[in-house]
């Protein structure tokens, strides 16, 4: 690896007067995908902008009036992992934090260069998008908030511009719904997924009365299902509607066929996982 300068920045302004107007500079958030890059030569920067000092990208807290999380982007997983705010609002985090990557990597990975990184196969973006958070993106002088779901635009492609970085996430809270992250491996549970499905449902007995689904690692970015949330929406739990969901499921995207399976493969797993990740959910089994 060629050498490189690495500068620390104490705060916001003085990141982005780094980042400003040079490809050839880089944020880094815990790095542990940058790194993985580098070495493989396909990132060759001259100087990385690490993110860790500066206070106000730190920590998460309920919002006052108790209708969302804020999280900072460069809160790493093992801070969500192990904290009880998060089991008790957002319990499909912790749920999911159980078999991403290993301790090693959750010690030091970031929330904000997690989605950054725009990699489909991670585990968290399905999970962001599913609860329905915002992104916070802020630039020199410039802020704007996106939904989660918006900020992917196709394989390692984002909806940031230069010298913008992810400063926080901002989550609601969903009284009434359930949501379950279903994670398809074909080697190590802790392994990228050949599919990654987060379901989320707001039910009245058997009748689904609203539903998110978000596709990942088989597509080109985490995906919103909206066909197959409109056939769920309002219909009783069934075989049939779970099938005719899972149709329209797979109507409505491409499927990747990669080293993890066949897009023939992936498609069943689709169809199978979906069926199972709602009944799942339903049952009670998760929470939202």
């Amino acid at each position: 690896m060629p050498a490189l300068e690495l500068a620390e920045p104490d705060s916001l302004d003085e990141a982005f007067a780094l980042l400003a107007d040079d490809d050839a500079v880089r944020p880094m958030g815990g790095g542990t995908a940058l790194m993985l890059m580098m070495k493989a030569q396909l990132f060759r920067p001259a100087k990385l902008v690490s993110l860790r000092r500066i206070a106000s990208l730190a920590g998460f807290a309920l919002i006052e009036g108790g209708t969302h999380i804020r999280i900072g982007a460069m809160t790493t997983f093992s801070q969500l992992e192990h904290s009880e705010l998060i089991a008790e609002h957002l319990p499909v985090v912790t749920q999911t934090m159980k078999t991403l990557a290993n301790v090693r990597v959750r010690n030091v990975a970031s929330v904000g260069g997690n989605l950054a990184h725009g990699d489909p196969h991670l585990d968290l973006p399905p999970v962001w998008s599913a609860l329905g958070a915002s992104i916070r993106i802020e630039g020199a002088g410039v802020e704007r908030i996106i939904a989660a779901e918006d900020l992917f635009l196709g394989y390692y492609e984002t909806a940031l511009a230069q010298g913008e970085l992810i400063t926080d996430i901002l989550v609601p809270l969903r009284p009434g719904w359930r949501f379950f992250y279903a994670k398809v491996t074909t080697r190590a549970e802790h392994d990228w997924p050949a599919l990654g499905l987060c379901v989320g449902v707001h039910a009245q007995g058997s009748t689904i009365e609203n539903v998110s689904l978000v596709l990942s690692a088989a597509v080109d970015k985490p995906t919103r299902l909206t066909g197959a949330e409109d056939v769920l929406r309002g219909a009783e739990l069934s075989d049939a509607a779970l099938e005719a969901a899972a149709d329209a499921a797979l109507a409505e995207v491409h499927i990747e066929s990669d080293g993890r399976g066949s897009a023939a493969y992936k498609r069943q797993l689709l169809r199978v996982h979906l069926a199972r990740a709602v009944r799942h959910v339903m049952q009670g089994s998760a929470s939202a």
